[in-house]
This record gives structure tokens, sequence and C-alpha cells, in this order.
């Protein structure tokens, strides 16, 4: 690297000035106008010489032959006239436009009318350009004749339509976007078209330059962007002709030099001198077409490239990187490298995603590496930070160049710098992981390197090697429980390798001493990494947190689909009776195992006798298992395959069923034989504890199937009974007792629906559920937390099932309604205020995970009791006023539980508006009435007032629909207000009560607020009008809003608003999973900033984006003030940097714990 190199980006001010104003630039291309008059018609700048070789004539020449001299017909002199006419701007506005019209036959047309006079078609072609900026403005000759290009745009400004912020460009459609296609096109042609000829006049294209340069310093952003479009594009077809014309040059010096070396006899001084002059005609062009480059540079792309506007912005860095890649010679030097580093910052993503996309077009080139070693050195942390964008697209984006750079360049990535990719392969971003997924593949191939020969001689060797270097790339990440994300990150790269049970069943089932072997810690990440891998292949689509809506799959991916399940049922049925017998003592191991048969094509254990046997072996090793392990997750895997091999839709389902039949048979018995003395209270320990694993074995399978027939429930019902009386039963009884006689009851609900049952049944039925609830109710107050919140979550789970509305549709069942009783009511409500909504304890400052996890988990399950309690609400078990107890903490535990009641509150309006207004309202009161009178205007009342204002927000902008919900609502807390309201004057208890009601004014409708005040002055004594909190709720419906109340108990609002301009609710965004990881970052939203004018500040500077289109519309319609250009120094770009922050990252870790892309889908179903 010399140190001129180095110099080019350290002191960037010995560059060129970049500087040139419009105007200043218009003067300089008015200078380059023809120096010398041609014949009528075509203007050529060169003369045309003899050429022997058609192939090396690169001289220019006319696109039409000079007219012969020949006596006209009155027919041909009348289609000359009409001709004369030529095509207008109109004519191919609306050709582009409609797009029906072949683009080389109107550029040709257009030459045509251009060739017979060409200010005419250059007037043609500029009011093209004034219309397609969506300016209805017209360039007439004499403007064209008599005024320059400033004093031309300056009238065109001022004739422009100021009523939309729409044009041509950015206006939405299909049509628009094929239309700015049409015009990009439409400069390609005329370019090639032009190649030859026009493109070195000296006349059309220096014109048009200028005058395309001077809109592109416009106020008026139409016509900046459409100019900068069509020079940007201009200067790429002239790009492509100066590539043309460099080979042609370079061929025929070839040719000179070989005729030039022949012997004096040999030579053809002829054919020298036509080479000779071919290549001083070729210089010229060069030269032309250098001036032509520069001045487009210099002109539109020095000053736009840092627009006020992406679209402009991003139209400059594409182009440019076009110029980079097609033209290397001119343009790849650091001069002209800087742009994109600087740009690398801009604050828009979709121009950062343009800026990554040119340089990989860069760096896939193997002859561009050595010229980008300084910009690879300079650039290389921001590309590599930029793999955390904000815009995933541009992250996705920029792994891909850092792939490119590890490949390509000599030095690559150092282990630091790769390490900042690999954690990417766990991002919840699909295609940014797939990115991160191909970048990790790579290089976990080439760590292989060194082996390839002996993977060559063995592919299956290799396989093994590739599994083994990634089972310790996942142990090394610590990203544990996310292994299904690896696996979908890889499976684009690597779906041949990690498809290869073979190679992973062997590497499990290898004997010691038989090789290396895999550590205890390899095989469980192994095990993970496989079942992750055979339910990606058994299901077909991606893991929760992955998938972008719900994805059909096509006759193609089904086809695959059932080709892996067969292959994974064809494997695997032989082989995991001898992983699960292998890994029998292994809870995280056999529980993941567990999990592959539900992929299997079960259908195959009855297809053929031989594998029946197979079918027998792991019957026998689930139940095995079920024998040895107590833990909740192994269990539930049990019981899940269990309840798909029983399914009756299989041949095999009674073997299935008799073996798990004599499993809790002997469960049951077990547990039977220690009942009476637990009962009794003479049971030793030993005793209760395998009492309490058999129950617990047992209540993990009731969910799965029907144990009505081992008819448990009244010694569960019994057991919880004497443990709530004595208080000396555990959690390892209670918590299964519970379980095994919800579900009693619950299958019992279940049979009744299906089938016609008796009276009898019926009553035994309700007598239960009615003992049951009993039970549960006194559960609720015991001390045992886990027992405590099973029982409240079976409840509700309960309640909903024998509902008055469940049983509606079913006439016979109607017995079976069990409504709450009230005190049952008050326990629930009492249980959700006193455990649901406690107090978080103050956060210590730990980095224990586990304490972590176990909060997490805790939070996870109050979420569930608050969703159970809710959908009580909304489907009528519960009254809506029970709401209250709900409501009255959306603000102060908004970030825990904010979208279930917000959710909640939603549902409640749809059953009811005016009862749901009226709770809302009822929630107010009741946290008013708990303040004493001391306390009153102090910190508690604010907060009322802060949760007055969110559940204002919650009635929404269509202010019709909400009015007799409203109005209501101020009616009763009118009444509220002036309850108790003394003699003598003197003001009611609860009168500042209308300082939180004023909250809810400005939603109200200028009718209402009259009948509220008429209905206000009923209410009270004339006297009580000017008591303070009177006087400012009537100023809030006056104003339509309140401000925060004045010393003395007053305030209003210092703006008025309407009904129509209600202001939006500012939206926290939650995590709709509970289950959300320690890892997971939530993407910070990038601020807007608004519209200032600097007279310092640049007009292609993006110091200040506009929010929108109607913002900018409201400000400054189309024209934008201030936007002068200033003196540009080239020491540091005009940019507004982005930085990727940890604050600020673009993906997500996600989590593997739920089974649903909603958690609101799961909780309200």
């Amino acid at each position: 690297m010399t140190p001129d190199k180095e110099s080019s980006f350290d002191s960037l001010e010995e560059m060129d000035d970049m500087s040139d104003s419009g105007s200043d630039f218009e003067v300089e291309l008015k200078a380059m106008k023809r120096k010398k008059k041609t014949s009528a018609g075509l203007g050529l700048g060169l003369s045309k010489k003899p050429r022997h070789n058609a192939e090396a004539s690169v001289t220019s020449r006319s696109n039409s032959t000079p007219p012969k001299t020949r006596r006209s017909s009155p027919r041909t002199l009348r289609r000359g006239i009409q001709n004369k006419q030529g095509i207008s701007a109109g004519d191919m506005y609306e050709a582009i436009r409609s797009g029906k019209s072949a683009m080389v036959a109107l550029v040709d047309e257009w030459l045509d009318s251009y060739k017979q006079d060409r200010e005419a078609g250059l007037l043609v072609l500029i009011n093209f350009i004034v219309r397609s900026c969506g300016c209805k403005g017209v360039v007439t000759k004499d403007m064209f004749d008599h005024m320059q290009n400033a004093e031309i745009i300056g009238t065109l400004t001022k004739e422009f339509n100021e009523e939309s912020v729409n044009y041509p460009l950015c206006s939405p459609g299909i049509q628009w976007k094929r239309f700015k296609a049409g015009l990009c096109e439409f400069v390609r042609v005329l370019v090639h078209s032009c190649q030859n000829s026009l493109l070195y006049d000296e006349y059309l294209f220096s014109s048009l330059l200028a005058l395309l340069t001077g809109l592109s310093d416009s106020q008026v952003r139409a016509f900046r962007h459409t100019s900068t479009l069509l020079a940007m594009k201009l200067m790429t077809g002239v790009v492509e002709v100066a590539v043309t014309v460099f080979a042609q040059m370079k061929t025929t010096q070839r040719r000179y030099d070989v005729e030039r070396s022949k012997k004096a006899e040999d030579k053809a001084m002829q054919r020298l001198e036509e080479l000779q002059a071919t290549i001083k005609e070729l210089h010229e062009h060069q030269e032309e077409l250098s001036c032509i480059m520069n001045a487009g540079f210099r002109g539109v792309f020095v000053h736009r490239y840092r627009d006020r506007v992406p679209e402009i912005r991003s139209v400059c860095i594409e182009e440019l990187g076009v110029w980079l890649r097609e033209n290397p010679v001119d343009f790849l030097n650091d001069g002209y490298l800087k742009y994109l580093g600087w740009t690398l910052n801009d604050k828009q993503g979709s121009v950062r995603l343009w800026c990554v996309r040119a340089l990989q077009g860069l760096y896939q080139e193997k002859d561009f590496i050595g010229r980008l070693e300084l910009f690879t050195s300079r650039f290389k942390g921001r590309m590599l930070s930029m793999v955390l964008d904000k815009d995933p697209d541009v992250a996705v984006e920029a792994v891909q160049l850092l792939l490119l750079i590890q490949q390509k360049t000599e030095d690559g990535l150092t282990e630091e710098e790769r390490s900042q990719v690999y954690p990417l392969v766990f991002a919840s971003h699909r295609a940014l992981a797939a990115a991160a997924g191909a970048f990790l593949y790579q290089m976990l191939s080439s760590a292989m390197a060194g082996d390839r020969q002996e993977a060559e001689k063995d592919g299956a060797s290799h396989r093994a090697d590739f599994l083994n270097i990634l089972v310790s790339f996942f142990i090394q990440s610590e990203f544990h429980e996310h292994g299904a994300y690896l696996v979908d990150s890889l499976w684009a790269v690597a779906g041949s390798e990690l498809r290869d049970w073979d190679t992973m069943t062997a590497l499990l089932l290898q004997e010691p001493g038989h090789g290396e072997g895999l550590s205890d810690e390899e095989e469980g990440a192994l095990i993970e990494l496989m079942v992750c891998a055979v339910r990606q292949a058994g299901e077909g689509h991606p893991p929760v947190g992955r998938a972008v809506g719900k994805k059909i799959l096509s006759m193609k991916d089904k086809k695959t689909q059932a080709q892996d399940r067969r292959r994974i049922t064809n494997h695997f049925i032989t082989l995991l009776p001898q992983l699960l017998a292998k890994y029998s003592a292994d809870v995280e191991k056999v529980k993941l195992l567990l999990k592959v048969p539900l992929h299997f094509d079960l259908e195959a254990y009855g297809s053929a006798r031989r594998l029946e046997k197979y079918l027998d072996l792991l019957l026998s090793q689930v139940c095995g298992i079920v024998e040895k392990h107590t833990e909740a997750s192994v269990l539930g895997a049990c019981a899940s395959l269990a309840t798909a091999l029983c399914a009756d839709h299989y041949a095999f389902s009674s073997r299935a069923d008799l073996a798990f039949s004599q499993l809790l048979d002997g469960l049951a018995e077990r547990f039977g034989a220690h009942l009476n003395e637990l009962l009794k209270g003479t049971a030793d320990e030993d005793d209760a504890y395998n009492a309490a694993m058999a129950l617990k074995r047992i209540a993990a399978f009731s969910g799965a199937k029907d144990l009505r027939g081992w008819k448990l429930f009244n010694p569960c019902v019994q057991l919880l009974k004497s443990g709530v009386e004595t208080t000396d039963l555990d959690k390892e009884l209670m918590v299964p007792a519970l379980k095994c006689a919800a579900f009693h009851v619950l299958w019992g609900k279940v049979k009744a629906a299906s089938s016609a049952p008796t009276e009898v049944e019926l009553k035994l039925l309700k007598k239960e559920v009615h003992s049951f609830c009993t039970v549960c109710q006194r559960c609720l107050t015991v001390g045992q937390t886990e027992t405590r919140d099973q029982a409240f979550e079976l409840l509700c789970d309960l309640l909903l099932l024998y509902s008055v509305g469940s049983v509606r549709s079913q006439p016979a069942l109607h017995t079976l309604a069990h409504p709450p009783s009230d005190s049952l009511r008050s326990e629930m409500a009492a249980f959700v205020l006193d455990y649901v909504f406690a107090e978080p304890e103050e956060d210590k400052l730990s980095e224990d995970e586990e304490e972590a996890e176990e909060k997490l988990a805790s939070l996870q399950q109050r979420r569930n009791q608050l969703a159970g309690y809710c959908k009580l609400v909304i489907y009528g078990v519960l009254d809506l006023s029970s709401a209250t107890d709900v409501f009255k903490f959306y603000s102060k535990f908004y970030k825990d539980y904010g979208d279930i009641i917000k959710y909640t509150l939603s549902k409640t309006k749809l059953i009811s508006p005016v009862q749901s207004a009226k709770t809302v309202g009822l929630c107010l009161q009741q946290l008013f009435s708990a303040l004493a009178t001391e306390e009153r205007g102090s910190q508690e009342l604010t907060e009322i007032r802060e949760l007055a204002k969110k559940l204002a927000m919650s009635f929404g902008i269509d202010l019709h629909r909400v009015r007799k919900p409203l109005v209501a609502l101020h009616m009763d807390g009118i009444r509220f207000a002036l309850r108790d309201t003394e003699e003598g004057g003197l003001q009611p208890p609860n009168l500042s009560f209308l300082e939180i009601l004023s909250e809810f004014s400005f939603k109200l409708l200028r009718q209402d607020r009259t009948q509220l005040n008429a209905f206000l002055k009923g209410e009270c004594s004339s006297g009580a009008l000017s008591w303070p909190s009177v006087r400012m709720y009537q100023r809030s419906m006056t104003t339509g809003a309140t401000t925060k109340s004045r010393e003395g108990g007053g305030g209003d609002r210092t703006t008025t608003q309407s009904p129509h301009s209600t202001p939006r609710a500012k939206r926290r965004k939650t995590s709709p999973n509970v289950h959300t990881s320690t890892f997971q970052r939530m993407p910070a939203t990038s601020k807007l900033g608004t519209h200032t004018h600097d007279t310092g500040s640049d007009k292609g500077s993006i110091i200040s984006e506009i929010a929108s289109d109607d913002e900018f519309s409201e400000g400054l319609s189309l024209i934008e003030e201030g936007v002068d250009e200033v003196e540009e120094e080239e020491e540091a770009p005009e940019i507004e940097d982005y930085e990727s922050d940890d604050s600020n990252i673009g993906f997500i870790l996600p989590t593997s714990r739920r089974t649903s892309t909603s958690y609101l889908e799961d909780l309200f179903p």
C-alpha cells in the first residue's frame, strides 16, 4: 500500500474540489456547445473514413444516410410535412407510462425528429423530462432561446402543482413502478443509440446534462429526484460506452503495434495510417466521455449522494456501485470508494442496503481485491458492526459481504471478528439467521480443510467430522435450548449433513473403547441437534419465532416432507429402542429422544409383522422410563407419546393401550396400598413418598388418557380434604391429587357431551364438580404456593368448561352448569389481588442465571393465572364488574400484564360497551375511595389520573361509536363525585374525583359536552359551580382536554383538540410470548426528526429527515426552503452517522419454549 493511497482517506482536503454549484456548472457546460456548424440534419463531429476491416470500424457514423437528391412525389412531400412535426413530449410520456411501446422504436422516433431540427427535438426532450417530474409547466421555444437553465427552472418551480406531494417516481401502484423502469430504460437506449454519433456532438448530451444538473439543484423534491435518477442512469450508460471504447482502443493499439513491428517490405503504410487515425479518434472519444462522466459526477453525484431524501441517496449509491464494477480503470480507486465507506453510516436502511450490495459486487471480483485493501482496512470495523443493523435486510447483506471478504481477501477475518457473526445463527429473523448459517458452514468447512484428502476417501468420515465440529460449536456458543434455531439456520446449506441419521446414531451408539467417542456433554448436544433436525424434516417448517405468517407447503415441499418422514421412520424404528435403553437414566437425553416417534409414519408399525417387535420394545422402554423417572418433563413426554400411539385410527392402538393400562394398574395399586395410612396420618416417610410418586406418575397420564375407570376421584378428594384440615401433607401429594381429581371431572364432561348420559350419571357428575370446587376453594388459602397456584388454575378451567354458556347448545346437559358462588368469586378475586398483582420484590443486581430463570417462570405462571381469570370475565362466568380488580392495575403492571389487560378491555367493549365503560369508571372510583382523605392530591391521586389517561385512550378514535359509553361513564362519575353533599356549602368528600373524570373529556362530542354540563349543573347547587374541581371539569368540557392541576387544585388545557384529532396512544411493545429468553433484546425504534432550516446546512444533507409525505406536505408542500448548497469540505462526510450499539441491535435471540407464535392465542383460544 503506497503512501499516496493512504493519504486519499486521511487527507481528504487534497481531493479535487467537488463543490461546484449548479449555476457555475451550467456556464461550463454551455461553453462546451458545438464549436463548428455542421450540415443540416445530422451534425456529426467526426468525418467518416474508409475501413478495410469492418470489425475494426469504430468511427462515428450517423444512424441514417444522407438523403439522395431526387424529385419527390406529392405523397412524399405530404409525409415529409407530417414528419417535421415529430413526436411530442406528451406522446413520449404516455408511451412510457403505458409501457406498451417498444423503447427502441420510441427512441428512434425521437432521434429522427431531433435530426430534422435539433433545437426543436431537444425542447421536446426537455418538456418530456419536466412532465416526468410531475410538473404541468411547459418550456416554450422563447424560454429556451432567451433564458438560462436556472431561470427556466425557476419559472417551472412557480408553476409546479403544490397540492399533492406525490409525483410519478414516488406515486404508489404498479403502473408507476413500471414508469420508473421505463424511464431508466429510455435513458439507457438513448445512450446506446447515440454511442457512435450524437454522444460526441458536444450539443445534445452537454445540454441535457446541464439541464439535469440544474434540476438536481432545485428546491422541489420532484425535480431533484427525477433529474438525479436520469443523470445517474445517463452516466451509467456513458460508463458502459467508455468501457467499450477502452476495449476497442486496446484492440486497435495492439493491431497497430503488430503492424508497425513488421519488416519494412511487409508493412502496409495505408493500414498503419488508418489504424493511427482510428487510435486518435478513439482517444478523442475517450476524452469526450471522460469529460461527460466527470461533469456528471461533480455536478450531480457529489451533491446528491447526501441529499435529504433517502431515495435520491439510494439512486446515487446504486449507480456508483455499477460504475465501480463496470469501469474499474476510471472509478475503482480510493477517491470514489470513500463515498461508499461514508454511506455505510447513513441513517436510512435503504441507503445502507444499496451501499452494502455495491460492495458485494466489488468483492466478488478477484481482480479488484488488491485495489480494495485500503478500503477494507479502513471500513472493516463498520462492516462488522452492520451485522447488528436495525434493518434486518441490511444485516443479511452485511453478513454475506463479510463472507465474501473472508473468502476473497488474503487476510480475511480474524477469529475475534468472525465471532461477531456466529451468534446470529440464533437470531429470530430467519433470513439473517440463514445468512449467518451459510457463514458458519463455510467456516466449519474451512476448519476441516486439513483433512480434505481423507474426507474425500470416506464421505461418512467427513460427515462425522462435520457433526463433531458442529457439536463443539453448539456447546461453546452457550445458547442451549436453542438447537432448533441453529438447525434451521444451517438447513439450507447443510441439509444433507443434518439429515445423516446413520452417522448421528452411529456416533451415539458407539461402544466405549472404539475410537475416541463422545463425552457426555457432546452426546447431549448431538442428541438435541438430531432431534431438532428430525422435527425440521418431519414438520417442514421453521421453529416458533422464525416463521413469518402461516406458510402453505407447496407440492414439492410436501413430497420432500413425506420422503423425509419415511426415511426417519425406516431408520429410527429399529434403533430408537436401543437409544432409549442406553440413555434411559439421563433426564435431558431421554426426554428429547421420546419426541422422535412423534414424527414417525406410525402406520409402519402395523404394515409389517416384523416391525411389531420394535413396537413392543418401544412400549417396554417407555414404561420402564416412567417407572424410573419422576421429573414432570420426562413424564409429560411419555404421556404425549402414549396419546399418539393409542390413537384409535391405528391398527396397533389396542396393543399400546394395553401396555399403558397395565402400567397404570400397577401405579394405582401402589397408590391404593398406602392410602389408608395416609388418611389416618400413620404412614411413614417411605410410604408417603412411594404413594406420592405413584400418584404423580398417574397425574401425568390423566390429561392424555381417560382414567375414570380407575376410580381415583374419591381417594384424591379425601386426600385433599385431609391435607387442608391437617396441613400435614406436602405438595408432592396435594398437587397430583388436584390434577387427578380435576381431569376426572373434565373427562366426565367430555364423555357426557359425546354420549347420552343417564340422569343418575349427570347427578353424580354434578356432585363431583361441586365437591371438587369446594376443595379447590379451600386450597386457595393454604400456605403451600404450589398447591394454591394449581388449585386456582384448575378452578379457572373447570368453571369455564361447566359454565352456563358451555351447555347452552345442549339442553340435556343444562343441569351440569355450575356457576361460581359468591364466596368463590370473592376468594378468586382476593387471590388475583394478593398473588397476581403482588408488589414485585426489589431487583437485586445479580448475574445468577438460575435466579433469573425462576423469576421468568414465576412471571409466566402469574400471567397464566391472570389470563384464566380474564377468560372467566370474557365468557360471562364472572360479571363485568369483576374486571375492576384487573383494570385498576393497567398502568402499574403494564410491563408484565399490559397485553392481557388491554385484550380483556377490548373484549368487554364488544360484550357490552356501556357496561364496560361503567366498569372502567367503577375501578377508578374504587381506587379513589381507597385513598384516605388526607392523601387525596398527593402522589397516589396523580397515579390514578395517569391510569385514567391510559384507560381513556382505549376508547379508540371513532368517537361516534363510544358516545353512549362515555356519557354513562361521566354521569356515574359526576354522581359519585357529588355524593354525600353536605348542607352549608361544604365540599363533598369525593369532589376531587372530577379531576380524574376530566381525563375522559377530550373523547366527548360537542353535543354530549353540553348535555353533561347541564347534568352537572342539575346535580349541584349554584354555589358549587365555583369550586376549583368543578371549574376545572367544566373547562375540560370546553377545551376537550385537561392538564395537570395547578396549585390549589385547578388547571386547564393549553390547546384545543377536536374530536377528529384525538391523539394516538403511545404503544409500548410487549413480547406476546411470555417465555422471553434471557438473551432476547428488542430493537429500538428509530426516531424521526422534524424539519428545521439552517442557513449553514446543506440542501443535500440529511441532518433532519421528514417523517412522512404527509408531514412534508403540511410543512413545505413540494418546495423545500433553505436548501442552498454550502461549500463542501471533503474532510468529513455530511452524512448523519448511524451507530449500532447494544441497545439497538436488529436481531432477537428467540426462545424455544413456546409452542405457539402468539401468546394471546394460547391464553384466549
